[in-house]
């Protein structure tokens, strides 16, 4: 619908890339925001962290809903588009690492994983009122109603999130990580500084573990399949009933979110790696036959997106608490953040838009397959290098103490 409404004059070979390389455009400045909530998270706190980012997420996504076309202010039209997905950008590359942290360290060395998991949700979720809203706004205004108005019903509510994440957030008590650091004057300066000194192999390690998921996540979440099932045929799509895929997709979220809660649970009792492990191999699996069924019609797109949204949840419900325990208290919000942000960059910044390109350059999506199963394995690797360190104490203390860089978990019990 971008592509149409903002990027017209561009041509129907340009202007999709064009419309998908906007969510890339914003995921180059999340390391922006990464940085500088980051810097601010470790030296001030975690909650005031996510009420800004709250706040410019929320603005940014409204002003979306209100802005010309092409058609009304001509190249102004996408160049305020750009501007808006960068603020998005930034408040994205901030907001995930706070939201963590509050979790997290509000949980016990044995619940982790399932406090983690809770952030989590947030795609998967988001993935289903986007597509609910969607599938929504097609039945009510189809066709050019939706291009002329319908399209922008759903960023405008988005206004009602932000009433809505204000209150939640407001009734947050700080971390308590944070909190004793705070008492203790145990805050770094220059975390940025420190992180990057200290702790940059751990930072491209954990930025690669991610890659991925982000990659194949945003197949569906960045739009690409969507796009391609719903475009008439005489747009190089397959010409599907747009509400029945969005709907589609609206099963695949709900069957995500439910695969994010058993993995995010299933890492307490495991660990993080070994869950992720699971999760990279049978993600090789599901995205193997991804367009084979997305070819065969709506169904085929169910099945397609709900197989990946299985094994998605198992490289995404641990990831908070794995972040979490890879970095020491004093440059924790710097590190998840900006390992986050670089991860967001090379995996899901600008899938859609290599997806929609592979597609146009070579006219098969095995080549979509092919580039994708080499994001799995860069992000399999990845896992296998960084350290897997359930139940180590988060506070400054034992950072303080020099056992972080050798702790190591107690071993398991034998069992009968």
């Amino acid at each position: 619908m971008f592509g149409t409404l903002f990027f017209e004059p561009a041509g129907e070979g340009l202007k999709h890339v064009l419309a998908l390389l906007t969510i890339g455009l914003s995921f180059l400045f999340r390391p922006f925001g990464a940085f500088l909530t980051g810097h601010f998270g470790d030296k001030i706190g975690r909650r005031p962290m996510l009420v800004i980012t709250l706040l410019l997420m929320g603005i940014a996504t409204t002003c979306v809903g209100l802005l010309p076309t092409y058609a009304t202010i001509g190249i102004a039209a996408p160049i305020i588009l750009m501007f808006l997905r960068v603020l998005q950008g930034m408040a994205a590359g901030g907001e995930w690492g706070g939201a963590v942290l509050m979790s997290v360290e509000h949980a016990g060395p044995g619940q982790r994983g399932r406090f983690g998991m809770y952030p989590q949700l947030g795609v998967p979720a988001g993935m289903l009122l986007a597509s609910g809203a969607l599938a929504l706004m097609t039945t009510i205004a189809p066709g050019d109603a939706f291009l002329s108005w319908g399209w922008r019903v759903p960023f405008l509510a988005s206004f009602l999130l932000i009433a809505v994440g204000m209150y939640i957030r407001s009734q947050v008590s700080e971390s308590p990580v944070f909190e004793h650091m705070r008492e203790t004057a145990q805050r770094e300066t220059q975390p940025i500084a420190v992180l990057m000194k200290s702790h940059w192999k751990l930072v491209l390690t954990a930025a690669l573990v991610f890659v991925g998921n982000s990659a194949v996540g945003y197949m569906v979440t960045g739009g690409f399949v969507q796009g391609l099932a719903s475009r008439p045929q005489s747009d190089g799509g397959l010409g599907y009933n747009p509400t029945h895929v969005q709907l589609a997709v609206l099963v695949a979220a709900v069957v995500w979110m439910v695969f994010t809660f058993i993995a995010g649970i299933l890492s307490d009792r495991i660990g993080r790696r070994p869950a992720y492990l699971i999760g990279y191999a049978l993600l090789a699996a599901a995205v193997i036959p991804l367009f084979l069924f997305v070819d065969m019609g709506v169904i085929g797109v169910l099945i397609g997106c709900c197989l990946l949204s299985v094994v998605l949840g198992f490289t995404y419900g641990p990831q908070s608490a794995w972040y979490a325990e890879t970095f020491p208290a004093s440059v924790r919000f710097s590190g998840v953040s900006i390992s986050y942000a670089i991860a967001a960059i090379l995996g899901g910044a600008f899938a859609p838009s290599i997806a929609q390109t592979l597609l146009q350059q070579t006219g098969t999506t095995w080549a979509i397959v092919g580039y994708l199963l080499v994001t799995i394995a860069v992000a399999t690797t990845g896992a296998l290098l960084l350290r897997d360190r359930p139940g180590s104490p988060l506070d400054a203390e034992f950072e303080e103490s020099g056992e972080w860089e050798t702790w190591k978990p107690a071993p398991r019990p034998a069992t009968a």
